[in-house]
């Protein structure tokens, strides 16, 4: 499904009333970014595998990958003293050939640093190096594993997968990761495996640490929640089993205010595989590049001019503000996750 497409199913949503005045009603405002200190990089859109819920779309059929001289202007701009946090996603972001050059040279910055892996990957002979990558310069790795039990991540990410994981989360262990004593980061996102809200974070992050411990002897940091957002082959979902007008209501009635305030977008500027400049990384996957006069694309970079921007919102974006809010860095109300 192309993203029109997408869009105009999303715009005639019925049973709520738009993102856009929903916002303004609470906020009294436009959405607005307040800073830039996230660049989060999608380094191509080529995966191994062709998950259920993936709202990239991504697969081993995909052939968007971020070139070099892109790769070197991130760099640049990562370099800006405003930004703290380096998020590298894909697709599988092994799959792009530069990956380990530029963890290298960002390895260098002092920032955080992180790796959004499908962990898969590493047991491929390959990209099993890159654990070693990983270790040498300190980035954290963000798995997804939607639930501590085969069957219910098996049916998002595809037969085998729940093994295989456990196994490269093995494979990290012993160098150290996941460790509460250690400083190598393994987290974990999770999100539902059908149409509903997530759970409570913090209870769902220790029955899996119990659950996983004691059942498989592997362990991690934190765990986060995300919401499903109503984008790609998520979408697809919902309307081939005719949930979509339902979940959305559920979104749309458990739009928080606090939440709202609270969005990634705000602090976090998206960088898509061919340089193109996103307030997210789901406007990225709907074509909702940067707008409202903002430069938007990487070589025109100016953090004075968009660390203010206006957002571009649509009805995807209850998908972040409902319950006790989404993220890439899970619940987004504090006190909440």
């Amino acid at each position: 499904m192309d993203t029109n497409e997408q869009l105009r199913i999303l715009g005639s949503t019925t049973g709520c009333i738009s993102f856009k005045e929903r916002f303004e009603r609470s906020s009294k405002a436009s959405l607005a970014a307040t800073k830039i200190n996230v660049l989060q990089i999608n380094v191509g859109k080529r995966c191994n595998l062709s998950c259920r819920h993936c709202h990239v779309d991504a697969g081993p059929e995909r052939t968007e990958i971020m070139s070099r001289k892109i790769l070197n202007a991130c760099l640049d701009i990562a370099k800006q003293k405003e930004i703290s946090t380096i998020d590298i996603t894909g697709g599988s972001p092994e799959m792009n050939p530069h990956l380990g050059w530029f963890l290298c040279e960002a390895g260098k910055l002092d920032k955080r640093l992180i790796v959004r892996s499908n962990l898969v990957i590493l047991l491929e002979d390959a990209y099993a190096g890159f654990i070693d990558v990983y270790a040498k310069n300190r980035v954290e790795v963000v798995t997804s594993l939607p639930d501590y039990h085969d069957d219910g991540t098996n049916r998002q990410r595809g037969s085998g997968a729940f093994t295989r994981i456990i196994q490269a989360m093995r494979l990290l262990n012993q160098k150290d990761y996941g460790r509460e004593e250690r400083s190598l980061v393994l987290n974990i996102m999770h999100n539902p495996v059908g149409a509903y809200l997530p759970g409570a974070q913090k209870a769902l992050e220790a029955e899996y640490k119990k659950r996983l411990f004691t059942e498989h002897g592997v362990v991690f940091n934190r765990l986060f929640c995300i919401t499903n957002m109503p984008v790609g082959r998520y979408l697809e979902y919902l309307l081939n089993s005719g949930n979509f007008e339902d979940y959305m209501a559920g979104l749309c009635e458990a739009y928080n205010p606090l939440a709202a305030e609270n969005v990634m977008c705000r602090s976090t500027i998206s960088v898509g595989w061919d340089g193109t400049l996103y307030d997210c990384d789901f406007n990225q996957m709907l074509g909702l590049r940067v707008n409202h006069g903002m430069p938007d694309m990487i070589m025109d970079f100016n953090i004075e001019k968009l660390r203010s921007r206006k957002i571009v919102i649509g009805n995807h974006c209850y998908g972040c503000t409902a319950g006790i809010g989404s993220s890439c860095q899970g619940a987004t109300v504090v006190g909440a996750g």
